[in-house]
Order: C-alpha cells, then structure tokens, then sequence
C-alpha cells in the first residue's frame, strides 16, 4: 500500500473523526479510504454512462441518415 498526505479543511476532518467517533469506520485512513473509492467508483460509472449516452446519441443520429 502507498501512504500518501493530504490537507484537509477542518471542518471535514472533524466529520470524518466523528464517523469514526461513532463506529462507522476503524480509523480517519479507513474512512478517507472508502471515501477515495466511492469517488473513484462514482467517477467509473458516471465515464460508463456518458460513453453509452454518446453511443446511443451517435446510433440515433446514425438511423435518422438511412433512407
């Protein structure tokens, strides 16, 4: 695993304390890690669509050049 360090406003590190504060994660590097991948996952699926709109935009444009 990579360690890397970031700055964080206080105001989210104190959100991100209290998640751990109350159980939802083991540790601040737990909860910035899921946060990481739920951005990278987002990030993934919202690529995807976009991909599939345009391909769909490209057919229908492509159907309405037949005769």
């Amino acid at each position: 695993m990579i360690s890397m360090t970031v700055e964080l406003p206080e105001a989210l590190t104190a959100e991100i304390e209290e998640a751990v504060n109350a159980g939802w994660f083991s540790s601040e590097s737990e909860a910035i890690r899921a946060a990481v991948h739920e951005f990278v996952k987002r990030g993934r699926l919202a690529l995807i669509e976009r991909q599939q709109l345009d391909d769909i935009e490209w057919a229908v444009g492509s159907a309405k050049k037949l005769p």
